[in-house]
């Protein structure tokens, strides 16, 4: 291939146009090379005498070739070779590189591009005392996976408030040794908060715990929170810890409620509700007022109950259960939330808070992976970091770690702040929880009024006689009943000479007139 055009009597040759060299041989008395040139499917024979000047490039057989397939062969090197794509006679191929480096107290790698115009002097020969530090992330270290046992000394702590009311945290600042022997195991933790105090303590148990804990009965302060506690297969009874009227609940066929009553929770329903409208419903069954005589009892005999879900009457868990079960055993019996309250602490932490508190509420499991880090001063000290919410930046120590005789002794239960806690309750893990429903509207204070008005007035015998048996309170409670029969008999018992009072006609009931509340209505504003 010749590098730029060559005329000859038979026609013109273009530069770079591949010539195939068949033979010298003489030609009209000239000695010549007869070349043969391939346009497409036609291909033309040229006698080019031995005297034309190039320059000429030789081109070798074998397939086309990619760039990088060119650079990555070691026999190519130094090598001319063609492109037909591109439009430039020549180019010069050079690699560009990245060089990676570290700075000092810079924890990413440099890399710095081989373009970069920057003059550099190699310092090698007399900086040999400079120690390069590379600052390391918790996390890192818990993503690469080890080493372990890990040599470590703080560089800087996150800042922030405070996420555990512990000791150790106080020692973590810059310039302590530290001693990472791995990832805790096992990897999930429990969110407990205290029961019967008036400011609540939150904990954080490992999984590891070895206490014994004791079921408690369950709170449930609405009617919500028992359809939500009702599991399948699982009997949920439960024992009425205020009295409630049906009437009170704005929404009729709802029956009364007593302390003391006993109720096994049955499933959810519907039931017509306020401005008739469907409304969801708890279907409870009443019991007995001895626990076992309600099997004795036919199923006709038993009364079913229908609370609105955001019927607020407050209930307390039945519960006979005085069994002790370890952590493990427990979460994987019962479903969380669970009352429970510790009555054997950990023998392996002495200083173990919890059985000093009359029970605990476990309500969330938490998998996350926490880090064994013991103090290089204290190495009997080990605590668990959460890299995820206690990120420090650390840089590998040199020397060897300590490693305490035995197994190490970790601390299970941590006290965490009121800050990270609903810090916590805001994690995505809280986020799936539905609300609670919400209640109906009131009628409002007018609207009562003049209810409670009409009701001491005009229809109050009526009401009474259209009352239906079958949704009438128990005798053994305060039935309405004897509330509007006292009503009734509210005007009789009134003295003519308090509050001035003086009604023009005698208070006389005549069975024969049914308009004699409303004429007492009529005048009493006009004696006010």
């Amino acid at each position: 291939m010749s590098t730029h055009r060559i005329t000859t009597k038979a026609r013109v040759v273009p530069q770079e146009q591949p010539l195939k060299l068949e033979a010298v041989e003489m030609h009209l008395g000239t000695c010549c090379a007869r070349c043969v040139l391939g346009t497409g499917a036609q291909q033309v024979i040229l006698h080019l005498p031995l005297s034309q000047k190039g320059p000429f490039w030789e081109l070798e057989p074998g397939p086309p070739r990619t760039l990088l397939q060119v650079l990555q062969d070691p026999a190519l090197k130094d090598t001319i070779l063609t492109c037909p794509v591109l439009p430039w006679h020549s180019l010069t191929l050079m690699p560009q590189y990245e060089v990676e480096a570290i700075m000092h107290l810079r924890r990413t790698i440099v890399k710095i591009p081989s373009t970069l115009e920057v003059d550099v002097e190699d310092i090698t020969a007399f900086s040999q005392h400079i120690h390069f530090i590379q600052p390391l992330l918790l996390s890192e270290a818990l993503a690469r996976g080890g080493p372990f046992p890990l040599p470590t000394e703080i560089l800087e702590v996150p800042e922030g408030p405070p996420i555990f009311l512990s000791p150790w945290l106080s020692s973590l600042r810059k310039g302590q040794r530290l001693c990472i022997y791995g990832v805790a195991s096992p990897p999930w933790r429990f969110l407990a908060s205290t029961k019967g105090r008036k400011v609540p303590r939150h904990f954080m148990i490992s999984g590891a715990y070895q206490g014994k804990l004791r079921r408690r009965p369950r709170e449930f302060p609405t009617a919500y929170d028992l359809l939500g506690a009702l599991q399948p297969g699982q009997p949920l009874r439960v024992v009425a810890t205020k009295d409630c009227e049906g009437d009170g609940l704005e929404n009729p066929g709802f029956m009364s409620l007593a302390m003391g009553d006993r109720l096994e929770v049955l499933g959810s329903g519907q039931a017509l509700g306020v401005q008739e409208r469907d409304m969801n419903v708890l279907v409870c069954q009443r019991l007995s007022d001895q626990p076992g005589e309600e099997e004795y009892e036919e199923a006709e005999d038993q009364e079913q109950i229908l609370l609105p879900l955001h019927f607020s009457g407050g209930f307390v868990e039945e519960l006979g259960d005085g069994r002790r079960y370890s952590l493990q055993d427990l979460i994987a019996q019962f479903p969380l939330p669970c009352e429970v309250k510790v009555v054997a602490k950990d023998a392996s932490h002495p200083d173990d808070p919890l059985p000093s508190f009359l029970g605990l509420r476990l309500e969330e499991k938490i998998m996350e992976p926490f880090l064994v880090v013991s103090l290089d001063s204290n190495p009997e000290m080990c605590f668990e970091v959460p890299p995820r919410w206690l990120d420090l930046t650390v840089v590998e120590a040199e020397g060897q770690p300590s490693q305490p005789a035995g197994p190490l002794p970790v601390v299970p239960v941590e006290e965490l702040t009121e800050a990270f806690y609903y810090h916590l309750r805001k994690s995505p893990a809280f986020e799936g929880q539905a609300p609670p429903p919400r209640p109906p509207k009131s009628k409002g204070l007018s609207g009562q009024k003049k209810q409670v008005s009409k009701a001491k007035g005009v229809k109050s015998s009526e009401a009474f006689e259209l009352q239906e048996p079958s949704l009438m309170p128990k005798p053994k409670r305060k039935t309405l009943r004897k509330v509007i029969k006292d009503s009734c008999n509210l005007y009789s018992q009134i003295p003519g000479h308090k509050k001035g009072l003086r009604p023009t006609k005698p208070i006389t009931r005549d069975t024969n007139d049914e308009h004699d509340y409303e004429e007492i209505l009529e005048q009493f504003p006009k004696t006010l």
